[in-house]
């Protein structure tokens, strides 16, 4: 919270306080003040960050395939089965699709699925887009270089 130095001063002269004091604590006051204004300002600027899914490919198939995969990130509840997301995801496009918005631009396709629909659509079918932008899939091949 922060507190106005006027407040201060005439809380300070509210409770009788020496004017020399109140004088010493307002100075305080407002040389704490200068101090944390240039600690925030040395601050570096906020890093944008992105989204990278890094998928499991022991055997190399994805590799084998030499082109770049993107994908979105998604939650569904733990008891759920994943294999049902994309049917989930269907769903949620047909209730989107009979709204009056829907019906003047209608889904056609997952990007747009996860661009446009609300969130609230989603929350009724129990699922959570994460990224709105599809992400770039990495393969791996679950080991660690060694240099």
């Amino acid at each position: 919270m922060k507190i106005d130095i006027e407040l201060v001063k005439n809380t300070l002269l509210r409770a009788n306080i020496d004017l020399q004091i109140t004088t010493q604590i307002l100075q305080d006051l407002m040389f704490e003040a200068r101090v944390r204004k240039e600690e925030f300002e040395e601050k570096e600027p906020k890093t944008k960050k992105q989204f990278v899914v890094i998928v499991n490919d022991p055997y190399g198939k994805i590799q084998e395939l030499d082109c770049d995969f993107q994908g979105w990130i998604v939650q569904i509840p733990e008891d759920q089965s994943e294999r049902r997301v994309l049917q989930k995801i269907h769903n949620a496009i047909s209730d989107f699709n009979i709204t009056p918005k829907g019906r003047k631009m209608p889904i056609k396709d997952i990007t747009n699925a996860c661009w446009y629909i609300s969130e609230k659509i989603f929350k009724e079918h129990k699922i959570w887009v994460k990224t709105k932008q599809p992400v770039l899939l990495i393969p791996s091949a679950n080991k660690i270089l060694k240099n």
